[in-house]
């Protein structure tokens, strides 16, 4: 798996060998179905879908070691926008978007959107603002380029603080998905399934770094896709004859409607309490909609992770191309989650709803026994247990209301093939995409902080004459350390994975937006300006996230804390340019640099310097 082989051969035949895969994948899924067929146990078709695909991966990621420091930071600056396209969009499409995405819009309905149209927004940020010209400056981190232009150790070690919390957040997130879908299929315990999930993680990023990084993630994005589209495909063929989901969602949302009202007129659900499916602003209102899609827009062109990957290409061109290729992979799955979330909502309404207590489906008590679903405010992992709570509940007519049904949001996803009925293959699909798209986002996200930490850090700050060895060393010691971390976070349930992340955007706009933006686009932002904004802006965000979630502070004209940016952001971008105003404007040489930063075409600017 290596990324040259003699003359390059690997990256040369991409199509060829990933095309091989897709079709040994489809294989192995048809094969598995046959054993369903033929009488194999649920629990083993679960175990191979899990340990087939984390073998994989994992053995993707040994093939792809390195010892080289190009490699193992920047993948050797080869791959092609396409692929980097692919594996961006694997990077991107985390646990948060392939489990919570569907179960936030089947909660929030309309409100939901916000999530989907400020992700899939951000990244004309990234194009248009940042990405191109980060390409261009040619440097391995995002701390690396902070240090660079605003000169000195500050503003590199004010980025790596900026890095390290928003990733591990995120990273955090990703775990936790991991530990709900290993915890599903695997039968043990969500404490010990993050952990679990934590091992091929490890396997796909410690090794190889980004090369091996790059290549799993291409790997990931296929199996994550197939695992997406496929079940509402189903639904839709099987409900409209029509297995183009995207095209039937207008009818699926129609159906709910009714079945809304037809709910509440048979007193299985109450018309006050009710929030209609596609009423928006129940949920959130119009200022914490808007605000959350800006914080999330811009918290994409924050994200050290995310900027990482277009460090891989082989030019500035390809950087460009590779941002239109990573939305074209987002949007197939973004374009189809509020569809999965309305037809996963239509066959709770058809199927569940009204169902008597004596008779419920098996999978409410499969989720109940991981406490994933609660019937009549306790968790369902026995009849008797659903009976008696809703007996005590004052529930006499013995049938299940809408308000008696609390599915966690993130099991959404990986329960709908059961709530329809499917064969249990689709679901062990699911939950390898489910795998793939978690793992993918948290090898990235772990990598970007041993990087920073192994490279901003030990090599740039404390032991600049470290050989290429030990850097590899230590980079591979603080990834361990940081995910064991990450996995201990994850396994004491913090929050929904959706809100994890959502902080992560937050910290990311506030911290890092102002000084890459202005650095790159603004030559009068000075060292001092630039030091004074990121710690302004980050430090609002995180006190008015920290003391709304966990201090008891009441959030400020009704803000939501996933939308903290929305404070710390100005104060970043008005403290940055007064400070900038107040100082020494940047030296000649410094502005030059950056007027060549701005040129698409050339050698990257760190490479003009060292010459």
């Amino acid at each position: 798996m290596a990324t040259k082989t003699g003359s390059g051969d690997f990256v040369d035949n991409l199509g060829k060998v990933y095309g091989i895969y897709t079709g040994g994948f489809a294989a192995f899924v048809v094969l598995l179905a046959i054993l369903e067929q033929v009488g194999v146990p649920n629990r083993w078709i679960g175990y191979l879908f899990v340990f087939f695909t984390l073998a994989v991966y994992a053995g993707i990621g040994v093939l792809s070691r390195t010892m080289q420091i190009s490699e193992y930071y920047v993948a050797g600056r080869r791959v092609p926008a396409f692929y980097n396209g692919m594996a961006t969009a694997a990077d991107w499409m985390s646990g948060a978007s392939f489990v919570g995405m569907a179960g936030s819009l089947y909660v929030l309905g309309y409100d939901g959107l916000a999530f989907v149209l400020g992700w899939t927004g951000g990244y004309v940020l990234v194009a248009v603002l940042v990405a191109p010209y980060l390409r261009k400056f040619g440097a391995y981190t995002v701390p690396d380029f902070l240090a660079a232009r605003f000169g000195g150790h500050f503003a590199r070690f004010i980025g790596i603080i900026v890095l390290f919390c928003c990733s591990f957040t995120y990273v955090t997130a990703q775990v936790y998905a991991t530990g709900i879908i290993a915890s599903r299929f695997l039968g043990m315990t969500f404490e010990v399934a993050v952990f679990v999930g934590l091992i091929g993680i490890l396997l796909c990023s410690m090794l190889g770094g980004m090369r091996a990084v790059t290549w799993t993630q291409v790997a990931q994005y296929i199996v994550l896709i197939i695992a997406y589209l496929i079940p509402v495909v189903i639904l839709s063929a099987q409900k409209y004859g029509v297995p183009i989901p995207q095209l039937m969602y207008g009818q699926a949302l129609q159906e709910i409607a009714g079945l809304e009202q037809s709910l509440v007129s048979q007193g299985l659900a109450d018309g006050a309490k009710l929030r209609p499916h596609i009423t928006p602003f129940t949920d959130y209102d119009k200022a914490n909609f808007f605000f959350l899609i800006l914080c999330l827009m811009i918290g994409t062109a924050s994200l050290p992770h995310i900027l990482m990957r277009y460090f891989t290409t082989p030019s500035v061109r390809a950087a460009r191309k590779s941002v239109g290729w990573s939305l074209l992979f987002i949007f197939l799955l973004y374009f189809t989650a509020p569809a999965y979330a309305a037809f996963a909502k239509l066959e709770v309404y058809q199927n569940v709803i009204g169902a008597s207590l004596d008779s419920l489906p098996q999978w409410v008590y499969t989720y109940g026994q991981i406490g994933l679903m609660k019937v009549c405010g306790v968790d369902a992992t026995t009849a008797a247990a659903v009976k008696e709570a809703c007996l005590a509940a004052g529930r006499t007519d013995g049938l299940l209301h809408l308000r008696d049904l609390a599915i966690n949001r993130d099991v959404i996803v990986i329960a709908t093939p059961e709530i329809a009925g499917l064969p249990y293959v689709i679901a062990g699909l699911v939950a390898a995409g489910g795998l793939a798209a978690a793992m993918s986002t948290a090898d990235g996200l772990l990598l970007a902080i041993a990087n920073a930490l192994s490279h901003d850090i030990y090599y740039k700050m404390v032991d600049p004459h470290a050989s290429t060895a030990r850097r590899l060393v230590v980079a591979r010691i603080l990834l361990i350390l940081v995910a064991i971390c990450a996995a201990w976070l994850a396994s004491t349930k913090p929050a929904d994975i959706l809100s994890m992340v959502a902080w992560a955007f937050s910290l990311a706009a506030a911290g890092n937006f102002p000084a890459l933006v202005l650095g790159v686009w603004w030559k009068r932002c000075t060292s001092q300006g630039a030091v004074a904004g990121m710690i302004a802006g980050f430090g609002v965000t995180l006190f008015y996230l920290l003391a709304t979630r966990y201090g008891g502070m009441a959030e400020w004209w009704g803000v939501k804390n996933i939308s903290a940016a929305i404070f710390g952001l100005p104060v970043g971008v008005i403290v940055m340019i007064v400070v900038s105003k107040m100082t020494p404007e940047p030296s000649q040489e410094m502005q030059d640099m950056i007027d060549d930063l701005r040129t698409p075409r050339g050698e990257t600017v760190l490479d003009k310097v060292k010459a």
